[in-house]
């Protein structure tokens, strides 16, 4: 990832700041945002001549970028950019998307918060238009078979990891930072979520039983200090990582033959959230709260899922079974 810190000038440093303290971003997404405004500023400086032209564009540097350059940068400009990285850079809608976000994120900032700029430029930029794709999900069927899958000396761990995707819909890193004392006796767990959120989710027999034989076997002795509390521990007795639980559930969706077929550890996620939609006639605006979701449009797309559900609704009509008099 990137080090924003010293690659980064001030007047971007102090937004990608104000993302991290004030409006709770992960690093992570502090990083990508850093990423995509970099790729930014380097596409301007590029364009401007203000590079030596035989420099890889990786290698452009945009310590140096002022208020100046950026008082002179155009939405004719961002458009240009947007071309750029369809163009030449094959990005899809999504990552256009992102970057769109990131670039009137920081115009808005320096604006409306610093008062830098006159008038935001980048006001009236809009999003290239994402192909809204259906999730791809586990039916029942599968999502037992891979629960059946499990075997091995360290079983229980992973069984419990699989039966909390399935039946709870947790994010990997939302899994990853668990400790078992976020578990409670009422058995709910507290999930820290996207920008620091916490929401508490109600853990089902399935996943207290789980929990509970994992307990049983869970390394107590050895833990370094850090991790101490962490509910998921590895064979090296440290907290599990998110590359460890991606293997964990690559290698049991393999097993059941499902690892070629585009399925990951997000899938788990959606196969909970489909689940839960389809076979428990759960309100939408509760599998928000559930999923963690800041928008109800995110948790909406699970509503178009289930055709059987749409076959009712349309039969349901009372005009359903009036036919033209002959």
């Amino acid at each position: 990832m990137s080090n924003f810190v010293t690659d980064a000038p001030e007047i971007i440093r102090d937004y990608l700041y104000y993302l991290q303290t004030v409006k709770g971003k992960s690093p992570n997404t502090v990083d990508e945002y850093f990423c995509d405004l970099r790729t930014f500023f380097r596409f301007i400086k590029q364009k401007r001549g203000l590079c030596d032209s035989s420099l890889p564009f990786s290698q452009i540097k945009v310590d140096d970028v002022d208020l100046a350059l950026i008082r002179s940068i155009t939405l004719t400009d961002a458009y240009e950019f947007m071309n750029y990285l369809a163009r030449d850079r094959g990005n899809n809608a999504s990552t256009r998307a992102r970057k769109t976000s990131a670039i009137k994120g920081f115009f808005n900032y320096i604006t409306v918060k610093k008062h830098l700029l006159d008038y935001d430029p980048m006001k009236e930029l809009d999003r290239p238009k994402e192909k809204k794709s259906l999730p791809k999900y586990l039916t029942l069927e599968q999502s037992i078979e891979l629960l059946n899958a499990v075997e091995g000396k360290n079983k229980e761990r992973d069984y419990c990891i699989l039966t909390f995707f399935l039946n709870c819909g947790m994010r990997l890193a939302e899994l990853v930072s668990l400790n078992y004392t976020d578990i409670r006796s009422d058995h709910t767990v507290r999930i820290v979520g996207k920008g620091n959120k916490e929401r508490i989710i109600y853990l089902n027999s399935a996943c207290m039983d789980a929990y509970q034989e994992y307990m049983k076997v869970r390394p107590a002795d050895g833990l370094p200090q850090k991790d101490k509390y962490a509910l998921f521990i590895s064979s090296r007795n440290k907290r599990v990582s998110r590359e460890l639980v991606q293997q964990i559930v690559y290698k049991y969706l393999e097993k059941i033959g499902l690892e070629a077929q585009g399925y990951s550890v997000h899938k788990l996620r959606h196969t909970a959230a489909t689940l839960m939609y389809q076979n428990g006639n759960v309100d939408i605006r509760v599998l928000k709260e559930i999923l963690g979701h800041e928008n109800l449009g995110t948790t909406e797309i699970y509503t178009h899922l289930n055709t059987s559900q749409m076959e009712q609704a349309a039969n349901a009509n009372p005009l359903s079974k009036i036919k033209q008099k002959k």
